[in-house]
């Protein structure tokens, strides 16, 4: 297996083209490659960013969020617990590093865009089997700062299903799935950094057990609230809005 951070200019708030980044940064696209997108680069490719002037966090926190807890008691200044395009994530997603005076948002139309990046490659590069995974990071309950995730995918099934077959002792598993995306993205933001290091995307290449398809099929790996194993947690949590 091999990773392949790719440094890149800085994409400047509020607008910036992510494509004439692709263009000038990211080359020798492969058949299988796994391509990882930090989100705050889309996020700035969709102009989904506001002047701090114009508005306070927690105001905009208000508008993005999907759920939101009612609390002025944080740890943290300006961070609180939500929930957007159902995942559990501090601040609806909003970044304020490496913003130049602005408030980053969380990219939307995920499906739609992630579909665009993997048509440009695969038409640029004439390849078949290519997997697109936007990133984002977010905490863990009781454990300290930040991990990544993935937010949205496109060209894989992401989610290995083990039912049925047998651990080492012969017992037939009866619920084992593994999120592919959330297995492999952590490391991928690790090495994009997050800070002053200009790496927005990381080329994963030579990973075995990957199933491509051209269906937009990330839906299948998220899970209505109500049917979570956490829903006694989350049910209260998601009640307590502003």
């Amino acid at each position: 297996m091999e990773f392949i951070p790719i440094k890149t200019r800085p994409l400047l708030p509020p607008k910036d083209d992510i494509f004439q980044v692709f263009d000038t940064y990211v080359s020798n696209v492969q058949e299988n490659d796994i391509i990882f997108i930090t989100s705050k680069i889309i996020a700035i490719h969709q102009w989904r960013c506001r002047e701090k002037t114009e508005t306070t966090k927690k105001d905009l926190i208000k508008e993005e969020a999907d759920k939101r807890i009612i609390s002025d008691v944080v740890p943290w200044k300006d961070i609180y617990l939500t929930i957007k395009d159902n995942i559990l994530i501090p601040s609806a997603g909003i970044d304020e590093s490496n913003a130049n005076g602005y408030y980053i948002l969380r990219p939307n139309r995920l499906s739609s865009i992630s579909k665009e990046i993997y048509n440009y490659f695969q038409k640029k590069y004439n390849i078949t089997n290519l997997w697109i995974i936007i990133t984002d990071s977010t905490t863990r309950p009781l454990k300290w700062w930040v991990v990544g995730i993935g937010i949205y995918s496109y060209g894989i099934f992401p989610i290995l299903d083990k039912r049925g077959d047998k651990d080492i002792f012969w017992k037939k598993l009866e619920i084992t799935q593994i999120n592919v995306i959330d297995a492999l993205s952590p490391m991928a933001v690790y090495l994009m950094w997050e800070w002053a290091e200009c790496t927005p995307i990381v080329i994963w290449r030579n990973i075995p057990g990957i199933t491509y398809t051209q269906e937009d099929s990330y839906k299948t790996c998220t899970i209505p609230p109500e049917e979570d194993l956490y829903k006694d947690f989350l049910t209260p949590l998601m009640n307590k809005i502003w």
